[in-house]
This record gives structure tokens, sequence and C-alpha cells, in this order.
């Protein structure tokens, strides 16, 4: 079983203004996460518009993150697609172009009933031999990967982790008591954490990383070591911004959030557009109070 625990961000792709990707960019960016302490990093998240990207360019992306990893860290690859086809013929291409674990989206196409949704993923574990994170949002998708439907994959080896996005805490200890720690349990929504791992979480795929990966690494530990209260007043400091990660626009927001804390690109490929007018202002008011009470408490804005 794959030993993942800790923070390991989904890492935005960044574009560059006219919409192409800027690999140098997600490069540089995917560096300073480690540099900033986290334990692995996830290209071609949803966060990383893995939907509005080529295959080719789906191909760069992997190849790209593996060489700015060098193998410091485990390095996962988001898998969205449509077909159970095509998904298997993506794990199999994305370990080959150095992809160390998949973070598995349901169908992007289709609504799948549990009988189906079992068969997605089973299909998927049996197409190559790496570990793979279940990515289980039902917000977003409208597929939730429910602990009867974990139960029923138990017996791949392959399958290893659970990215917990339903909204409800309360589903961390649900998948406890029906299944143990069959399941490495990792918080989904970066404004969950705290009460995640107070749970039993071990993990966070975090969005808001990608602007405060030291912040957030070291409220991870506080929470890991059972320093709660510290992180809870960490956590409230850092909760306006984690809200955003909640949103529609969570890709637009978080993009923003690293141009304002250390320039990165905030370009997204349409139909995503950048951030106007009063949104714009109110997006940058949070980020603003939050990099201000980070500096008032002493704590660094990486």
């Amino acid at each position: 079983m794959a030993a993942w625990q800790g923070v390991f961000p989904a890492v935005t792709t960044k574009m560059k203004q006219n919409g192409s990707i800027d690999l140098p960019a997600t490069q540089a960016s995917i560096d300073r996460l480690i540099k900033g302490g986290v334990s692995g990093v996830i290209v071609l998240p949803m966060l990383g518009e893995n939907a509005s990207l080529s295959p080719a360019e789906k191909e760069s992306v992997i190849r790209a993150g593996k060489e700015a990893v060098g193998g410091r860290v485990p390095m996962l690859s988001g898998l969205a697609e449509i077909t159970s086809e095509s998904a298997t013929a993506a794990a199999k291409n994305f370990q080959r172009f150095g992809a160390e674990g998949l973070m598995v989206f349901p169908s992007i196409g289709y609504k799948s009933d549990p009988r189906e949704t079992a068969d997605w993923y089973r299909r998927i574990a049996m197409a190559s031999d790496l570990p793979i994170m279940i990515y289980n949002n039902p917000i977003a998708y409208g597929v939730d990967v429910t602990p009867p439907i974990l139960q029923e994959l138990a017996d791949l080896p392959t399958i290893v982790a659970v990215k917990e996005e339903t909204g409800d805490v309360r589903r961390v200890t649900d998948m406890y008591i029906a299944l143990g720690e069959r399941y490495r349990i990792f918080c989904g929504v970066d404004d969950q954490i705290v009460e995640s791992t107070s749970l039993g979480a071990i993990g966070w795929v975090s969005g808001m990383t990608n602007a405060w990966p030291e912040i957030c690494v070291r409220l991870f530990r506080q929470c890991a070591e059972g320093n709660f209260a510290a992180a809870r007043e960490l956590y409230r400091i850092m909760t306006p911004a984690f809200h955003l990660d909640t949103h529609v626009k969570l890709v637009q927001y978080i993009k923003f959030a690293e141009h304002m804390v250390y320039g990165a690109p905030e370009w997204t490929r349409a139909p995503r557009l950048p951030l106007v007018g009063e949104e714009r202002a109110r997006v940058t008011e949070i980020i603003r109070q939050t990099m201000h009470q980070l500096e008032a408490r002493g704590l660094r804005n990486a």
C-alpha cells in the first residue's frame, strides 16, 4: 500500500494570458511547493484545469511535473475521463509519462449509479499497477463513492486512498466504522481540515497550499501532532481564504491568490475568465486580510 500522508497540493496548471500552458511557471510552482514542505503533489487535478487540456497537453504537464519533482516527493496525476475505455488508456499512458499514482475522478460525462461507479473504478484499477486515490466529490460531479461502494472495491490492492469531499465531515467517521483503516483518508476541502484530522484523516489534498505552502504544512502538522489549540488559531486566520476553495470559481480564486502572494500568473483557460469588478475586489480583500494577519503574527507568506 502506498504510504501517502500529509499535504498533497492539487497543483494549478499555469497559463499564459493567451491560454497556452506555461510549463516553466508550473515547474517553478511545484519546486516552491516541495521546498515549502509538502509531502506530495498532484498535477492535473480539477484545479489544474484537467478537463480543458488536450491529451498532448496532459502528457506535457505530467512529464514537466516529473522533471520538477525530481524524486523528492510522490507525484500523482489527476485522471478525468468520460468513458471507461479512455480512462483505462489514460491510466496506462500516465504511468508511462511518469506519474507515480492516480487521483481518479468518476466519469465526468455521466452520473453513474453505485454498480456503474464500482465498475468504473475496478476497470481503472486493473489497467495499471499505479496506486489510486479515489476522488469523491459528489457536490461537483453528482457521484458519491459511499462506504458500501468502497467495501465492494476493497479487494483491489491498487486502490489505496480516498479524497473525501462530500462536504459532510461525518463521512470520515462513517468510513472508519465501515472499513477500518483499509483506505488512507485525505481531507479534500480546505475549510474542513481541522475537523477531518481530528476524526482521523491522515492527509490533505489542498487548494490554497498553492499560495501558502509553508503555512498550510504548519497547520497540518499542528493537527497531526494533536496541537489543536494552535491549529484553531491559525485555521481562523486562514478560513476566509479556505472558503474560496469550495466555490465554483476556485480555479480563478486560487490562481489569483498565488498571483497576489508570490506573483504567479493568474490566467486561466476560457471559458474561465479573469476576475473583474466587485468580485475581484472582494477576493482581493480576503487575500489581503489573510496576508496581513499572517504577517502580524510573524508567519511567512509562503
